[in-house]
């Protein structure tokens, strides 16, 4: 059977892509990769007679290839032709699956404009400015935590003279 995939996986890369890469997968199948467009094509034993799993996916920034869109299971016994035909389907969806979706209508007025981000200014000094965590409503709790036990443990020991 993987004579078979192997065979049906070099016509079809030669008519898919002037440039591919053929090389067999860790589970018996073959991979046709097209660097060019970023796209690959597996074939897969699927247990059935002269049936194999067509998956395509997109190969991503690095060369690492992104999980299969796309999924059918065809007859190997078809022409090449006809499996051409599929796989081109199969890589247009693909295709249109990598392209993000427009921006949804967000409604409102027609003329309401967004303002844009502002941007923290540098200063002037060249050094990094230094951010500020700790508020005055913060430092007031602080020193009011701070009286409360100093009232208290004046209570304790305060009176006796030690």
């Amino acid at each position: 059977m993987y004579a078979e995939i192997r065979d049906t996986a070099g016509e079809l890369a030669g008519i898919l892509w002037r440039e591919h890469t053929v090389y067999r997968e860790r589970g018996g199948g073959v991979v046709i990769r097209g660097e060019h467009v970023r796209r690959w094509i597996s074939l897969a034993p699927t247990g059935g007679k002269d049936r194999a799993l067509l998956r395509a996916g997109r190969i991503l920034d690095g060369g690492t290839t992104a999980p299969a869109r796309t999924e059918v299971v065809v007859d190997l016994t078809a022409g090449t032709a006809e499996l051409a035909a599929v796989c081109r389907g199969l890589l247009a969806d693909v295709a249109a699956m990598a392209e993000p979706a427009p921006a949804p209508d967000r409604g409102g007025r027609a003329g309401k404009r967004e303002r844009p981000e502002r941007r923290a200014r540098a200063p002037r000094s060249g050094r990094p400015r230094k951010e500020r965590h700790t508020g005055a409503a913060s430092w007031f709790v602080m020193i009011c935590v701070a009286a409360v036990l100093g009232a208290w443990l004046y209570s304790l020991f305060g009176g006796r003279g030690y």
